[in-house]
């Protein structure tokens, strides 16, 4: 026989998904103006044959659909464990918490024993968002880690220590102690990765040959002397403008990747060969992107880097033991046919101005500057 409270909670179920959206909606835009970078916000309506399965294990415990503080759930999965705190201050300060359904996991788990640890709200949106009948629901906070060790705990369906065969126990006692190390291990890689970028600026400053050209000092080269000089320069030989700014994240991994394959690995290297081959870029530049329009005037004017992408075209079609084909290649350019002629034009254009002028330009198989 059907419980009554099922029959009304089926009844309202139109209801409870128009407060999960709702609910959803309010946590989303919590943690967006928090500015906390989320991997992930679910939310879900608990059906009805799950409630009914609940009341059948917890016989005379709810007398009311109010009493049901999981009808409605969210779950916020986090990159970091550091971050499962975070939210929960955050919910801690802007809703109405239910202190006796809400559970931390992790600190009721003794340190010996598996399991998952999360963090496990019951709370209700302030009045002025929902009106005063926004039902309770749960908040569940995971970091990635913990949240894939709770659903494959779910998937062996093992619901408690007891339940576990004395012989796979002592593996999952391993896995836990690996998951957790390894989120503790991306935290510091999280600081690590913030703190480099922090320092950036006064290493570049004071020790540039110590700095390797990756992304994150690409990044920061991109808006400084002399990258952002010959960028210029470029842009005013071809009468348009720099786009300072460019909205390309990969761009500053692009550029790294192509200093690489020439042999550029320092910032200090860079900053030397930049400005011994300044002159030579410009006339590159100068020659070569007219000829490939497509190529980059639908941005609206020349990128930042465009410096960077020349000197390296140089550095390409100077020593035969490197491929201008696999620089096109790296660049993602297009040409209307293909990549054997986009290396022709690029090969054509180094050609036309050696015969200009080859004193200024790196003769074939040059070592690059100490």
């Amino acid at each position: 026989m059907t419980d009554p409270l099922v029959k009304e909670y089926a009844s309202v179920l139109p209801e409870y998904e128009r407060q999960r959206v709702a609910c959803a909606h309010y946590v989303t835009n919590l943690l967006h103006n928090a500015g906390l970078k989320i991997h992930h916000v679910a939310s879900r309506v608990k059906r009805p044959g799950s409630l009914e399965d609940k009341l059948r294990r917890k016989p005379g415990r709810y007398h009311r659909l109010e009493d049901v503080t999981d009808l409605l759930g969210v779950r916020v999965i986090t990159y970091f464990e550091s971050d499962v705190g975070v939210v929960g201050r955050l919910l801690e300060e802007n809703l109405t918490v239910d202190w006796l359904n809400s559970v931390d996991k992790g600190m009721m788990q003794d340190p010996d024993r598996f399991g998952y640890r999360g963090v496990h709200y019951v709370v209700r949106l302030p009045a002025s968002a929902e009106g005063p009948s926004t039902p309770w629901f749960e908040v569940q906070i995971r970091s990635i880690l913990q949240h894939a060790w709770a659903e494959m705990e779910h998937d062996l369906g093992y619901k408690s220590r007891d339940a576990v065969p004395r012989e796979v126990r002592r593996r999952f006692n391993r896995l836990s102690g690996l998951l957790e190390m390894a989120d503790e291990e991306f935290m510091a890689l999280h600081r690590l990765s913030r703190d480099y970028a922090a320092n950036l600026p006064a290493r570049v400053q004071e020790a540039p040959d110590s700095v390797f050209v990756d992304a994150q000092s690409m990044t920061h080269l991109l808006s400084t002397s002399p990258v952002r000089d010959i960028d210029a320069e470029v842009a005013d030989a071809l009468h348009v403008k720099l786009l300072v700014g460019w909205p390309d994240s990969e761009r500053p991994q692009r550029l790294a990747g192509l200093l690489q394959y020439v042999g550029v690995h320092s910032v200090g290297t860079l900053d030397k060969e930049l400005r011994r081959n300044a002159q030579s870029i410009v006339r590159f530049a100068t020659v070569l992107l007219p000829r490939l329009r497509s190529a980059w005037l639908p941005a609206g004017g020349a990128r930042p880097g465009v410096s960077v992408v020349h000197y390296v075209l140089l550095r390409v079609c100077a020593n035969p033991s490197l491929d201008p084909a696999e620089v096109m290649a790296m660049l993602d350019l297009n040409h209307p046919d293909g990549l054997p002629r986009l290396t022709e034009i690029v090969m054509d254009a180094y050609r036309e101005i050696q015969e200009s002028g080859p004193a200024a330009l790196p003769a074939p198989g040059t070592p690059l500057s100490s």
